[in-house]
């Protein structure tokens, strides 16, 4: 497996994953998002255009990401799956269906959107007004 790790591009944090994400080597990419989550991102963008395998132990790690950035509101979203990648994230509900995008351009508008509801005080985030409940 290799991981690819971006720099953050508006609190938005990128990785590309590719070959097989199995018992094998799902503690490197764990390894490799532990500073990361720290960091609390947005998001956290998983590329997987190239990842061909993904077996429990992976699916294991993205939940646990998503259970890491929870409490700051973050989220994870794929990008890019294989449509055998896609079916499994999609059988093991590892990450919601409205978080995988076939294309970058569609990520960028949804990323585009979260961040003007933010502004606009619809959803919570970094900067938003205060929760009254």
């Amino acid at each position: 497996m290799d991981i690819d790790v971006y720099p953050a591009v508006n609190g938005n944090q990128y990785l590309k994953v590719s070959g097989r994400l199995d018992s094998h080597t799902y503690e490197a990419l764990a390894e490799r998002l532990g500073p990361l989550l720290a960091e609390q991102p947005r998001a956290l963008v998983l590329d997987l255009a190239h990842l061909d395998y993904i077996s429990s132990a992976g699916i294991r790690c993205i939940l646990q990401a998503r259970q890491a950035l929870a409490p700051g509101h973050g989220h994870v979203l794929v990008l890019h799956p294989q449509a055998q990648i896609r079916r499994v994230l999609d059988l093991a509900r590892a990450v919601p269906l409205d978080a995988i995008f076939n294309t970058t351009e569609a990520l960028d508008a949804y990323l585009d959107q979260v961040q003007q509801q933010v502004l606009d005080g619809e959803i919570w985030g970094e900067g938003a007004p205060a929760r009254e409940d």
